[in-house]
């Protein structure tokens, strides 16, 4: 049985890799110019086709919302981890930082709010790094008062690994898909 799940639209992706040949792999006298992008508001790896002429580099932020586009063409679909580029990859992880940094009351909200999984686990856990000690003094420190950003919940939690980072590490960890949990991707 197939579950009906909403369809998930991005507005803006930022641009793991361009390849303006198309993929090197792909026979054929016709191949497309291929950009790989991090959906930013729910951080899907894409695949992208750009307009015509239309060169993009990594890092760039790009339009891909239902209005006039700029320098993409249209979106060809979903991808998964196995698909990216070498480029790609090791690009990924910055981006997910940038995506942070741009919105880092986004993911501070997450230690706000989190709530229980079951009753011998808390989201908070599912944190690399994270363990019941850490979660218990970042629910004692919320209840005082909520996070106002990372360096906050550093100073407030001590001994807490560094919170970006394992932020960044989960996003990496769920578009993998070594998570049963997806806290942060859709």
């Amino acid at each position: 049985m197939e579950l009906n799940r909403p369809v998930i639209k991005e507005e803006k992706a930022l641009v793991l890799d361009y390849l303006e040949h198309g993929y090197p792999f792909d026979e054929g006298a016709m191949k497309l110019p291929i950009v790989q992008a991090l959906g930013i508001e729910h951080l899907t790896i894409l695949e992208l086709i750009p307009k015509k002429g239309m060169g993009v580099r990594a890092s760039q932020e790009v339009y891909i919302g239902e209005g006039k586009r700029e320098e993409i063409h249209h979106i060809k679909g979903r991808i998964g981890m196995e698909k990216l580029t070498g480029t790609a990859k090791q690009e990924l992880p910055h981006a997910i930082e940038q995506v942070i940094d741009q919105d880092e009351k986004r993911f501070i909200e997450f230690f706000n709010k989190a709530q229980p999984l079951s009753m011998r686990m808390h989201q908070l856990e599912l944190i690399p790094g994270f363990g019941k000690k850490h979660m218990w003094e970042v629910l004692e420190a919320r209840k005082i008062k909520p996070f106002e950003s990372f360096e906050d919940l550093k100073e407030r939690v001590k001994l807490l690994p560094d919170p970006k980072a394992a932020v960044v590490k989960r996003i990496m960890n769920e578009l993998e898909g070594k998570e049963k949990y997806h806290l942060f991707t859709s």
